[in-house]
């Protein structure tokens, strides 16, 4: 299958058919010069988009990193045969770093407050990762190619004056994720009982959710009520938040089947 028709197989519009291009240069890059390349970071929905990529390509060699473990956005790298990912993740060929803004701890800045601050000086959001706001600091994981440019001209977040440092992704301390874990019985796998077992919802008001392009399964809008849902998905709801579905078991003495979810808090 060429470029084309992979193309036209997995891209639903032209946003997306854009996105997958460049992933699909940044890929070539890699397996036919042999040079360790990148995409910018990716949202959770556009990295779902690149992982149905890769795997309609034959699963070519690649990986995720955001500068932690479980971050939310995250650059998708593509190795050479000669690279292991450790000498990538720790060596100069990867583009991911961080700075540390500090600020005084009774100034209440929110993720908003430094994202606003940083994308008014012009940059794209793909050159910026996850901001890990703490009291008396954020940590912002960016591209390499920008950190001289922040360090420069990031001054202040809402009228807060900051001070920058460069800090290595060791140093990094993401607040714990705090989840719910659910236990339920639902009459059928379909995407509008799980939901509402998932957001305390009415079927009747899981499924005007999925029908309005609220809900997205495994970070891609999906608006059918009657989709399966499997042990691993992500279901995420505008307003409501974001549930993995943990554990599929089997009927309960009443045919209902059993499952087990994580809702993030």
């Amino acid at each position: 299958m060429n470029k084309t028709e992979l193309l036209n197989k997995t891209a639903r519009d032209a946003d997306e058919r854009l996105l997958l291009a460049r992933a699909m240069d940044k890929m070539d890059l890699a397996h036919q010069r042999s040079i360790p390349s990148c995409t910018g970071f990716l949202s959770p929905q556009e990295r779902a988009s690149v992982e149905a990529l890769m795997n309609a390509s034959g699963h070519p060699r690649h990986l995720f990193f955001g500068g932690y473990e479980g971050a939310e956005r995250a650059v998708c790298a593509f190795l050479p045969d000669w690279q292991e990912e450790d000498d990538w993740r720790s060596g100069e060929d990867c583009p991911v770093c961080a700075l540390r803004a500090s600020f005084p701890e009774d100034a209440s800045l929110s993720h908003r407050d430094f994202l606003g601050s940083i994308l008014g000086l012009g940059l794209d959001r793909e050159k910026v990762g996850d901001l890990l706001v703490a009291p008396g600091c954020c940590d912002i994981l960016l591209l390499r190619e920008i950190e001289d440019f922040l360090l420069l001209h990031l001054e202040s977040a809402g009228r807060t004056r900051l001070k920058l440092k460069p800090i290595p992704l060791a140093q990094l301390a993401p607040k714990a994720v705090e989840v719910k874990t659910i236990r339920d019985t639902v009459a059928t796998l379909r995407l509008d009982a799980v939901a509402a077992s998932a957001f305390s919802l009415s079927r009747g008001r899981a499924g005007e959710l999925i029908s309005s392009g609220k809900l997205q399964l495994n970070y891609r809008e999906c608006v059918k009520p009657d989709r399966a849902v499997a042990q691993g998905d992500v279901l995420s709801c505008r307003g409501l938040g974001k549930c993995v579905v943990k554990t599929v078991g089997g009927l309960s003495k009443k045919g209902r089947t059993m499952i087990e979810l994580e809702r993030y808090l």
